[in-house]
């Protein structure tokens, strides 16, 4: 193995020959080098050395270390001994013989061959003493193979691994006793650079893999990991992870994040032992999530949803109950937003939350089933089951909450209890009088009649369900209403479900948190706590929650921070999720929306329930033509920043229950950017719709104009072939496009090219007249063919 980088024109200086001269020789075995600077391989440099060792033969080895010139003086130390001893030199040093033949300026034989002197004890000393400064430049060998040693003595070394590689550690054998180390590091010299670095190594590698095998690596693999990450845990590279989740059919790049179980599989195959990772995240430190005991729970105040169609009575019904007016400050009879209230019935307290009955509104009606114990289902008497009302139904249903039937309206003479009742049969809520278990209440809101027995059946239902919890603890509960005022800033609606919320708790409500500042219930005054289905009005987060998200009261403010960025976080990460990449399933629906056109549009609401609900009826409208896109939806009137936007974007804004201040109005102006601005949200989706038709791409329908029969056809140069018609119904004329139909079967689409009567062009030829007719750029005209013309008119939107 060649560890020095040999080029060309070095080992032509070490030959004293050109590079031209070492480039031809080499030639003859291999490719002729490029260049002077080539690094020769070791297949080159063999064949080289050994084309210049055999032309290049010797007579004698004394030729190789031949000098020019050697000085005279020393020429009798060097002959006396060679005289004197002649078979004792080999004995000292093999280099000395040469050397001293150097010295003496002429062959070894030749001081061999004279006679000896007279003086041969004089000599003699002189010739031991001379080879000396020889003796210390030599390499001393000893062979150790001949050692033995009790490898019995030593009981250290396990069995992990082979008996050939338990004997080295970093390259020295393992032997015990000073004079045995001493031999093992005389032999351990033997070994030359890099090649015994090389085999340390090796032999170190092989240890590790030994041991590994014995002992497989531990694992610990989380929900979720990357591939890369797992490679890097388990020691192993990723192009091996990537290959082995190939060959389970596992299409993953090393960025890609894997589950555990795809994850513990890949490293149960490549050979470790896999444990799943269990980390404590900041929610499941700073927030109390303990189960309560039968002894810590109290019973609680039931918490009831009224439910039910547009118009029906759902809040003059709430409205009787709790003996205010709110109904006249709804715009249009419809409530804008969920509304909660505490009502005290003989002493005992009941929380009503009311839900606006329109179909924008499924949402916010889904919280409500969701956030309560019972459901009140208001239908009137006069008008039945409706949409709203079976949706209703089915979000009860989905939340498994018991439903409790008001039939409104009965002061009115149309009033039909029995048909209501037989309508709900069909949804299965059978009457408790019919053998079922649902209660029915006739009511009228109008005039109280039927709201006394309402609330029993109220308190009743509670009192079966046994409602507890436990106030001893940290509040927690649900997010109703959220709202930004511009004197107190972001505002929300809390109900307490567990715990007990007081002034000056650290509030987390989704991505929004805070300290609670000042506390209101439902009749308006401030409260130091608020227990159970206690309903109240905070003031004091940072931002504006979204209604229907879970609060909880912590104690570690810097953490509830770092949690809220969290969760921010994860909300930025699922949204990126959520954009669908171009891939080859989806690249032709990617292609098609290329020539889709976008309406976008920002809107603006009094309160988030409200400005979700816009949101979601104004995306509903978007067809297979016009997307309708909210690129901004948010609380509070519109300012300058959504006119910016709004120009930047191109977009229209819709204000709901807000307008727009001085500066943005002006700006707005200038910007020339459209704002409209509603109370009703029927009038919203309408007037979108109406705006979204002229948006719209024309659309055609095909019109038949008449058809004529083919009596003859001509040949005509420089035109082609003509043919005269008759035509037999309806009309042709010269703009209209054609259909060849020969036995009813089309051969050709096309245009009218020339429409002749007699000798003159002519716009237009009615039924029962002849006339000569070309198609554009088409001559396979045939005599009992029939001409059918039809045109493209638009369809009005």
């Amino acid at each position: 193995m060649s560890f020095v980088k040999y080029r060309v024109k070095e080992v032509a200086a070490d030959f004293g020959k050109t590079p031209k001269e070492i480039a031809e020789i080499i030639s003859r075995y291999y490719e002729k080098p490029k260049s002077n600077t080539q690094v020769l391989n070791d297949a080159e440099l063999n064949a080289l050395f050994d084309d210049i060792t055999r032309n290049n033969q010797i007579q004698s080895l004394e030729q190789v270390f031949a000098v020019p010139s050697a000085p005279k003086a020393e020429a009798p130390k060097a002959e006396t001994p060679k005289a004197e001893a002649p078979s004792a030199a080999p004995a000292k040093t093999p280099a000395a013989q040469p050397n001293r033949a150097q010295q003496a300026g002429r062959p070894q034989n030749a001081a061999q061959s004279r006679p000896q002197n007279n003086q041969p004890k004089a000599e003699a000393p002189k010739a031991v003493k001379q080879p000396e400064p020889e003796r210390k430049r030599e390499r001393r060998v000893v062979d150790t193979s001949a050692v033995q040693v009790n490898a019995n003595r030593f009981a250290d070394v396990d069995n992990l691994v082979s008996e050939k590689v338990q004997n080295y550690q970093g390259g020295k054998q393992r032997i015990g006793g000073g004079k045995g180390k001493q031999q093992a590091k005389q032999k351990g010299n033997n070994f030359k650079g890099n090649k015994s670095k090389n085999e340390e190594q090796e032999k170190m590698r092989r240890l590790q893999m030994e041991v590994a095998r014995k002992a497989p690596t531990v694992v610990k693999i989380p929900d979720e990991i990357t591939v890369g990450e797992l490679a890097s845990r388990m020691k192993k590279t990723a192009g091996e992870v990537i290959k082995c989740l190939m060959k389970n059919g596992v299409m993953a790049g090393i960025n890609q994040t894997i589950d555990f179980d795809t994850a513990e599989f890949v490293a149960t195959e490549m050979g470790c032992k896999v444990e799943k990772e269990i980390t404590i995240t900041i929610e499941e430190r700073i927030i109390d999530d303990h189960v309560d005991t039968a002894e810590e729970l109290q019973t609680r105040a039931p918490v009831v949803v009224v439910m039910g169609h547009v118009d029906h009575g759902k809040t003059s019904t709430l409205d009787a109950i709790r003996k205010t007016s709110v109904t006249a400050g709804e715009a249009g009879g419809i409530t804008q937003h969920i509304g909660a209230y505490t009502v005290d019935v003989d002493g005992q307290m009941i929380t009503f939350l009311d839900t606006p009955g329109h179909a924008a509104f499924t949402s916010m009606r889904a919280r409500g089933a969701n956030s309560t114990d019972i459901a009140i289902l208001v239908v009137a008497a006069d008008d039945g089951i409706m949409p709203q009302t079976i949706e209703s139904i089915n979000h009860a249903k989905a939340a498994n909450v018991p439903i409790i039937v008001a039939i409104n309206k009965m002061d009115k003479p149309t009033a039909n209890p029995e048909k209501i009742k037989e309508q709900l049969t069909k949804y299965d809520l059978v009457p408790e009088e019919w053998g079922g278990d649902t209660i029915i209440c006739p009511i009228s809101a109008k005039t109280g009649m039927g709201l006394d027995n309402l609330l029993e059946m109220v308190l009743l239902t509670a009192e079966v369900q046994e409602l507890k919890a436990n106030p001893n603890r940290r509040g927690k509960g649900v997010v109703i209403e959220a709202r930004l005022d511009k004197s107190r800033g972001p505002i929300a609606t809390l109900l307490v479900q567990n715990g007990t919320l007081k002034q000056g708790d650290i509030v987390i409500a989704g991505t929004a948190v805070g300290r609670v500042r000042v506390m209101t219930n439902d009749k308006g005054r401030t409260v130091k706590q608020a227990g159970p289905s206690v309903p109240v009005e905070i003031t004091g987060l940072a931002d504006v929650p979204s209604a229907g998200d879970a609060f909880d009261a912590v104690t570690d403010e810097r953490m509830a921070r770092e949690l809220v960025e969290e969760r921010r976080q994860a909300q930025k990460d699922a949204a990126a999720r959520a954009m669908q990449k171009v891939t080859l399933d989806n690249l032709f629906a990617k292609m098609k929306e290329g020539d889709m056109k976008e309406l976008p549009l920002i809107v603006k609401a009094d309160v988030q329930g409200s400005a979700e609900a816009v949101k979601s009826s104004l995306e509903k409208i978007s067809n297979e033509e016009v997307r309708v896109k909210v690129i901004h939806a948010a609380v509070g009137a519109v300012n300058e920043s959504d006119i910016l936007l709004a120009s930047t974007a191109g977009a229209i804004i819709v204000g709901f229950n807000v307008r727009a201040d001085a500066a943005a109005m002006a700006n707005g102006q200038r910007s020339n950017v459209d704002m409209r601005f509603y109370r009703v949200i029927y009038d919203a989706i309408d007037e979108i719709e109406a705006a979204m038709k002229g948006m719209l791409a024309p659309k055609y329908e095909e019109v038949v104009l008449g058809h004529a029969e083919v009596r003859q056809t001509y040949k005509v140069s420089a035109v082609g072939t003509v043919a005269g018609c008759m035509v037999k119904d309806g009309k042709v004329t010269r703009d209209a496009q054609v259909r060849l139909l020969r036995d009813n079967i089309v051969v050709y689409e096309g245009e009218v090219g020339s429409l002749q009567r007699f000798k003159d062009q002519a716009k237009e030829v009615t039924a029962g007249y002849e006339c000569g007719m070309t198609i554009a750029k088409y001559n396979d005209i045939q005599e009992g063919d029939i001409f059918e013309c039809f045109a493209m008119q638009e369809i009005k939107r």
